[in-house]
Parts: structure tokens; sequence; C-alpha cells
């Protein structure tokens, strides 16, 4: 049966709802979510390739140091942590089918640009505007999703996001590799090649963007009259989105909800303590630490994000079939422990080279899980909004931290001050996960015995995700 042969039906039977179930997600899977995934995937590009340029010769070139480099890694988070909250609670009212893509081009500008930085001054420009077009991408991608996918089906096209950042990780070494040989083309040294052609792809992408991206399920032209109908009722039913659509503009009273949420509070300090820093910027000096010298080094930081990329989706389906976000968390956090333990207890660098599978499979596959959490218990849109930029704030600040720590503060290539803070963190994420599910676990007890007692309509209106009748995701 064709989904659109029936496109003014009011009354849809069982079989017709099957047909609409198997159509309209794959529909969004094919052109909502590969756009996103791949809006996530240049700006890991545009931030991590730093990382592969040094490795090429950039801080030798610009004659800065170690604590300079960190710096400026540093400031590139300063504009992150200010526009992530501003920046979600204007995407619905600006539309994300006009702001994600214009944030892609004027990064892609940006990022291009480093490449022609002769200064440790330029270099530190450079960041922060990269970072103040770049900052409010990561919660808008996830408030955007939010709006697309029922809350059990959110985590594995999260997941997707993420998985795009571990294939960065896996083919930006490749990349890097190749570019490098452009060494000397136009008098330009292989290092700025890295930024000058990632940067250029950015930006062609970004305008392309402007012309697929839809605004929204009810105005997605690749639907017809009765899946968007079907779509909007399985959002709602799944308290996605509200029933009522002024319970979804915007109020600062529910900013101020959000922040004062005890889960909200709980699972936003996970992503401080998850360490997704030592992904990002430094596995490849980490790999090039272990004995592996220039494209040698490149190619070897890939397996590693390989192994991420499968561990994550599998991971994503399992959640999202089960509903057990929390006990991902806790799952992950123990691969966490084992490959920081097996970094800080051995000189081995085949050993230490090892642990990364660990280390990396967990900060990877922990992110999306802890993410998806907030947003599936968040409710309504403002308040979603606010928590999953509050999130990504926290996550910010740990990224700093993670800079220095695996920067000029714990220097390599044993980095034991940072290791050991990092196997800190992860038991802390084991420890704060298992708090968040006793404390959703009571609440949800709390609200059947208030549906026990209490008609629907007896409730007080605008609770959001505190109404008896919103069920915590575990």
């Amino acid at each position: 049966m064709n989904a659109h042969s029936k496109p003014d039906r009011n009354d849809p039977s069982e079989q017709d709802f099957a047909v609409l179930e198997a159509v309209v997600w794959t529909k969004f899977d094919k052109w909502v979510l590969p756009m996103c995934a791949a809006f996530y995937l240049v700006s890991f590009f545009d931030s991590n390739n730093i990382g592969n340029a040094r490795v090429a010769g950039m801080q030798t070139a610009l004659k800065i140091t170690n604590y300079q480099y960190t710096v400026a890694l540093t400031l590139t988070f300063v504009p992150f942590i200010a526009t992530e909250l501003p920046s979600n609670l204007i995407l619905k009212r600006v539309g994300p089918d006009r702001m994600l893509p214009a944030m892609v081009i004027m990064w892609g500008i940006v990022a291009g640009m480093q490449g022609l930085v002769t200064s440790y001054t330029g270099l530190v420009l450079c960041r922060l505007f990269l970072g103040l077009t770049q900052g409010g991408l990561f919660p808008g991608l996830v408030l955007y999703l939010s709006c697309f996918y029922p809350r059990e089906r959110l985590q594995i096209r999260v997941t997707t996001l993420f998985v795009s950042a571990s294939l960065t990780g896996a083919f930006s070494g490749l990349l890097a590799a190749a570019i490098t040989h452009m060494d000397g083309v136009g008098g330009k040294p292989g290092w700025a090649w890295i930024f000058f052609i990632e940067g250029l792809f950015t930006f062609l992408f970004g305008v392309i963007s402007f012309f697929v991206l839809p605004r929204s399920p009810e105005t997605a032209r690749f639907l017809s009259s009765e899946e968007r109908r079907y779509v909007i009722s399985k959002l709602k039913s799944s308290k996605a989105i509200s029933e009522d659509a002024r319970e979804d503009d915007f109020s600062w009273i529910e900013v101020l909800r959000a922040f004062k949420s005890p889960h909200v509070l709980l699972l936003s300090i996970i992503p401080f303590f998850n360490g997704m820093s030592l992904v990002v910027f430094f596995e490849p000096t980490i790999v090039a630490g272990l004995g592996y010298t220039g494209n040698q080094a490149q190619l070897m930081s890939v397996p590693p994000f390989v192994l991420a990329f499968l561990a994550s989706m599998i991971s994503a389906f399992v959640s999202d079939r089960y509903g057990c976000r929390g006990l991902t968390v806790i799952f992950f956090s123990f691969w966490c422990i084992i490959g920081f333990s097996m970094f800080y207890a051995t000189t081995s660098q085949h050993v230490q080279y090892v642990s990364l599978f660990f280390s990396v499979t967990g900060a990877y596959a922990i992110s999306p899980a802890s993410v998806t959490w907030i947003v599936n218990n968040s409710t309504p849109h403002i308040r979603r909004a606010s928590s999953v930029a509050f999130a990504s704030v926290t996550s910010t600040l740990g990224g700093i931290l993670a800079i220095w720590l695996l920067g000029s503060l714990s220097p390599g290539p044993n980095y034991t001050t940072a290791t050991i803070t990092l196997i800190i963190m992860s038991i802390c994420i084991v420890a704060i996960s298992s708090l968040t599910l006793f404390y959703l676990s009571r609440q949800n007890r709390m609200k059947a015995e208030t549906r026990v007692c209490m008609a629907k309509d007896d409730e007080p209106e605008h609770l959001g995700d505190r109404s008896a009748w919103f069920v915590y995701t575990m």
C-alpha cells in the first residue's frame, strides 16, 4: 500500500498506520538526519583539524609554546559558552532552516582563514571567531532533531551526530595525511592547506544546505498531508512536542524551570565529567607521543575511532529498543575507567595505545546517551531548549578543563595528572547516573500513584515534564 494514495483520508486503518510508521521515519532519515550529521561532521573537522595541523608542523612554524597552544584552544570555548543558550532560545523563532546553514557558512570562512595566520595573535583571533560561529550548532542540532523524532526513536539519531564525529577522528587523520603532501603549493605549508581545503568544503556545504534543510515536520515538502498529520500525532503522543502549541512559546519561566529541575542538574554534570576533549583535540598528539611520527601518527589515530563508531551505534539501538539511557551511560563509564586505568598503570606504549580503544569508545558512547537522556525528560520546547543548552555549556566547561589537563598542566607522553583526573571523573559519572536513575524511578512511581487518584483534566496546566502523565525515560 502506498502512503500517498490516501492523502485526505481522516480515519486511517491500523494497516495504514503500519505503513506510515515505516515510511515517515525513513523519510526523515533520508532528508533530515544526513544533513544534521553532515553539519556536525564538518564542525568537528574544522575544530579538530588544528590537532592535525599541529602534528604537521603548525606549532613550529608559528613559534608558539605548548602553553600558548593550550590558551588558543581554551579561547575557542569562551564564545561557545556565551552563545549556546541564546542560540537555542531563538532557534525556533528564526527558523533552523536559516540559522543552522548560516552558522556553517560563517565558520567555514573563519576555519579557512586559519591557514593564513602567521602569528600567535592571528591564531587566537581565528579561534575566538570560530567558537563564536560554531557555539550554537550542537545544542541546536539536538533540539532540531527532537522536533522530528519521538522520544523512543531519538538516541540512535543523536548518536548518528556523534559517530559522524568519530568518523571525523578516523578520516581527518587520513585526509590530513593526504593534504600535507601539498606542502609548498602556492608557497603555503602543508598544515595551512589542511585549513584551506576543509574550510572551503564547509563553506560550499553551508550554501547548499540552505536549499535542503526543512524548517519543521509541518513544512517538510517530502511528506504528504496524511504523513504530516501522522507525524504530529506521534510526536504529541510521545511528548516530543506539546499538545497545545502555545505551550512551546518562549517563556523565561520555562527557562528557570529547566535550571531548577533536579534531573536536569544531575544529568548536566555528566557532560562535564565525560572526557570527550581527550578525543577531540589530543588523540593525534597522544598517538604521536607513543612513538609514531608524521603520517604514521595520523594513520594510527584512526582505529580507536572506528571502534567508537561501531560501539556507539549498537548501544544506541539497544538503548532506544529497551529505553535504558542510564544503564548505557554506566556501562561505557566502566569502559572509560578501564581505558584510563590502563594508560596510567603502564609505561608500555603498545598497552597505552590499546587503552585508547576503551577510553575513546567509552567517551563517545556516553555522550549521545547522556544528551538524549536530558532531551527525553524535558518538555515543553523552551524548557528542553534550555536543558540541552545547559548540558552543552557544562560539556564545554569540561572541555576547557581537559584541554589544560592534557596540555601544559599535565604534559605528555604520560599525562599522569590528567589520567588520574579522568579516572575520578568516570567514577563520578557512574555515581551520578545511578543517583539519577533512583530519582527518576521514584518520580515515576509517584506519578503512577497520582494517575490512579486523579483524572487528567483535573491536573493543572503547563506542568510540562512534571505532569503525572509524563513518564520519565530511564
